[in-house]
């Protein structure tokens, strides 16, 4: 099969010049490069009609910039990049997914490194990763709010779809939050473990469907999650915990014998501290970035391929890849949620300091 593939390959090359192939490659990669970027516009898809227009299905988002004063319109004065935006006097233009304040040319200035130097301004806009946050954000309200009303009601026993969110629930409590935390005090840490997994879940499961919407690949919402498993972890942390921290070794070793062993040690206890959650926010960004570079490229082999060998190849290593992207949504919602129960469990620990003794 890969020798068929390749001499397919090789006579598809043969019929096709070296420049156009080159085009499509090219336009395959900034294929790839948009999808994973954010929007200021929910596009669902594109088309280009006969005449060679270029149509787009979608509905512009609110674009809300500071710039000397508040600056709110619609992101269809941009049309998807092709224009500029007048407000006020002022010419803004989206230039890879960026604003930039420009002159009525909408002329781009680049310093050395090809680096536009352009003036930007702060941007507060909703574009679609913020849309589908808000989202999901509605829908885990409604979805714990019907679950804890069948509970209320049935006593205890969950209703209709809470049937089969409820084992979930019971599998981080009983099976994340208890062993890693404690009985004492995993209670208070629950409300945050719940809704940082279904947060990261739903939103991986939003980026596999047709919306096409590569929130947690982000890394600024990435970084935010693992900040927030940071701020937890360390503004909960008991007196054992930072005891542990800048006294590691504690009553093992004598005062002198820390002298020798403490600059070493200590620097390094503070910088896991910083380590954990950067592991975090660098682990979901790079697996749920990865997926949607692969699965892209192999829907983009389709392209180039062209054949009743390549294409139907690719298609199927794309849907494959599709099912185990579903499998991957679902295992970093889980590590995210394990790893942050573990660091609390971390900061939540109390020694019997007689029984240590």
């Amino acid at each position: 099969m890969a020798l068929l593939l390749s001499a397919n390959s090789f006579a598809k090359e043969k019929e096709t010049s070296e420049g156009s192939k080159e085009d499509l490659k090219t336009e395959i990669k900034e294929y790839i490069q948009h999808h994973l970027k954010d929007s200021h516009d929910f596009s669902l898809f594109s088309y280009t009609t006969d005449e060679g227009e270029h149509k787009y299905v979608g509905f512009p988002l609110p674009v809300i910039l500071w710039d000397d004063g508040l600056k709110v319109f619609s992101s269809s004065k941009f049309h998807h990049g092709e224009t500029l935006a007048e407000v006020d006097g002022n010419h803004y233009k989206l230039y890879h997914s960026k604003i930039y304040k420009t002159d009525a040319q909408g002329t781009i200035n680049y310093d050395e490194e090809h680096h536009p130097t352009n003036a930007k301004p702060i941007d507060f806009s909703i574009t679609k990763s913020v849309v589908m946050i808000f989202i999901t954000g509605l829908l885990m309200f409604l979805l714990f709010r019907g679950l804890a009303k069948s509970y209320a009601k049935n006593n205890g026993i969950p209703t209709g779809v809470g049937r089969f969110f409820e084992p979930i629930v019971l599998y981080i409590r009983d099976d994340i939050a208890r062993p890693n935390i404690g009985e004492k005090k995993y209670k208070r840490y629950m409300p945050y473990l719940l809704s940082i997994f279904f947060f990261v879940w739903f939103l991986n499961i939003f980026g596999l469907t047709p919306l096409g919407v590569n929130v947690t690949g982000n890394i600024a919402i990435t970084f935010a999650l693992a900040l927030l498993t940071f701020l937890f972890t360390n503004l909960t942390g008991t007196k054992d915990y930072w005891m542990h921290i800048f006294d590691p070794l504690g009553d093992t070793l004598p005062w002198y014998g820390k002298l020798v062993l403490y600059p070493i040690l200590i620097p390094i206890e503070l910088l896991g501290v910083f380590i954990k959650p950067f592991s975090l926010l660098i682990r979901l960004y790079a697996n749920m970035q990865a997926g949607h570079i692969v699965l892209m490229s192999l829907i983009g082999l389709m392209f180039l391929f062209k054949s009743w060998i390549g294409s139907p190849l690719s298609f199927g290593l794309a849907f494959a890849i599709s099912l185990i992207e579903v499998l991957v949504a679902l295992l970093q919602a889980y590590i995210f949620t394990m790893l942050s129960a573990l660091y609390f469990g971390f900061a939540a620990v109390e020694h019997d300091h007689a029984e240590a003794h």
